[in-house]
């Protein structure tokens, strides 16, 4: 059912060409910088000049008076932004099976595969051990975590366990509505799956789950519930991939779920969450 489902061969190790979900624009010409970091220090430096001027009076009167540093440089945020993106095209390249289990990757090589140093390889990998997707490999790397069957089939027991009241307690109060609104959601993993997108099923599929949930209000809920779901969605060690067809089927299930919501349809709703999560266990 989801994407840690065993259906097909593994794929091919890691190779040139691989992560296909990286941003396009994370190449940053390295002549570039000094310049636009001159350019940011010579507008910092103009803009103190100016402050010191304006507050001068005010200060003479008011000695002892605090004054705030200035604001963190804009590269720091830019530089967040590269690890968050490349965070994101690993965990892609988790679902499509480019990470391949039991190996192990080294930041550097990483970074030189993305056009980035290692560093914000290494941050977004040392996030990902945190999830539990790989494990640091002292002075090697990391390893993608080797997952079997009784591990994708204990996420499905949680999920259900958390998901499958909650859906039936929401399908008694929800006004049809507001389920109703859910529909673009439905059908995006519907699109990704026609294409064989496994990534972009894995993130729609996730968004979706979300918003059904939120419905309750309860934001822990919908935190724990979508951490679970994204680990139900890394492959397995003996077959990563999931073909289009078991995608297709998946998507259906999120239409089916939500016309047997509208319809207040509790049997129904209840056996579709449950075979939908028990699906992952192929």
């Amino acid at each position: 059912m989801e994407q840690g489902s065993a259906r097909e061969g593994a794929r091919p190790a890691y190779a040139p060409g691989a992560f296909p979900h990286a941003p396009a624009e994370r190449r940053i010409p390295q002549s570039r910088v000094p310049e636009q970091a001159r350019g940011e220090q010579s507008r910092t430096e103009q803009s103190r000049t100016e402050q010191s001027r304006t507050e001068q009076p005010r200060t003479e009167h008011a000695r002892g008076e605090h004054t705030h540093s200035e604001p963190p440089a804009p590269r720091a945020v830019r530089r967040h932004s590269v690890r968050g993106q490349i965070l994101d095209a690993l965990r892609a390249a988790l679902v499509d099976g480019e990470l391949v289990p039991g190996q192990v990757y080294s930041a550097p090589a990483l970074g030189a595969r993305f056009g980035v140093s290692a560093t914000p390889v290494r941050e977004a990998m040392q996030r990902l051990a945190v999830e539990g997707a790989v494990e640091v490999v002292p002075n090697r790397g990391f390893r993608v975590s080797e997952r079997g069957p009784r591990e994708l089939a204990e996420l499905a027991e949680v999920r259900a366990l958390i998901e499958v009241p909650v859906m039936l307690s929401l399908a008694r109060t929800v006004p049809a509505h507001r389920w109703s609104v859910l529909r673009p959601l439905a059908e995006a993993t519907v699109t990704a799956a026609a294409v064989g997108d496994r990534a972009a099923y894995a993130e729609s599929d996730r968004a979706f789950h979300r918003a059904v949930l939120a419905l309750s209000g309860n934001e822990q809920l919908v935190s724990v519930a979508d951490e679970l779901h994204r680990r139900s969605q890394w492959p397995l060690v003996s077959n990563p991939a999931t073909r289009r067809a078991d995608l297709l089927a998946d998507a259906s299930e999120h239409t089916a779920l939500l016309d047997a919501l509208i319809a207040q349809d509790l049997n129904v709703v209840q056996s579709l969450v449950r075979e939908h999560f028990t699906g992952a266990d192929g």
